[in-house]
């Protein structure tokens, strides 16, 4: 059962702990999409000032990737490698930061409200299995302790995912 504990509002408390609940969470559990559902819904707990979190999964035969379990608004189903910031961070294999997504190259708008968002590429050994994207309706939400800290959370959740 989960438990919530209250957000201090310090990402140095807070994505620890998040990450530590992630963990009691995944244990037992082998299901990738309820381990997905849950990571997301734990994020929409911990992170403050975000208005859009969760998966887009790899989907090899189409080259794309394909909408997973999030929490938000509904979204954008499917994003071609290479288009985007998740489809960049997916095709690059790196994480992507965007302090203003208005000007950041072939943006895909899926939700008007987003101006700054964060993807992490999922990747088990040489295996892209999609990426982790968070978005916020403020600027320059994301830096680099949060870079730090969700790369982590999604080392994580790779560790218990098939």
């Amino acid at each position: 059962m989960f438990e919530k504990t209250s957000v201090s509002g310090n990402p140095e408390v807070d994505y620890p702990m998040a990450i530590r609940q992630l963990t009691a969470l995944l244990e037992d559990e082998s299901n990738t999409i309820a381990n997905l559902s849950n990571a997301s819904a734990l994020l929409n707990e911990y992170m403050g000032d975000i208005n859009w979190v969760g998966f887009y999964l790899y989907e090899e035969e189409t080259d794309q990737l394909v909408l997973g379990p999030f929490q938000g608004l509904p979204a954008c189903v499917r994003i071609p490698l290479g288009r985007g910031v998740c489809g960049t961070a997916a095709a690059e294999r790196r994480t992507v930061l965007v302090e203003d997504v208005h000007q950041f190259p072939g943006h895909i708008a899926c939700d008007a409200a987003s101006r700054s968002e964060i993807v992490i590429p999922l990747i088990q050994g040489d295996r892209l299995l999609g990426v982790l994207d968070i978005d916020s309706p403020l600027e320059r939400r994301f830096n680099e302790v949060d870079r730090q800290y969700l790369e982590q959370f999604a080392a994580e959740l790779l560790r218990h995912l098939n």
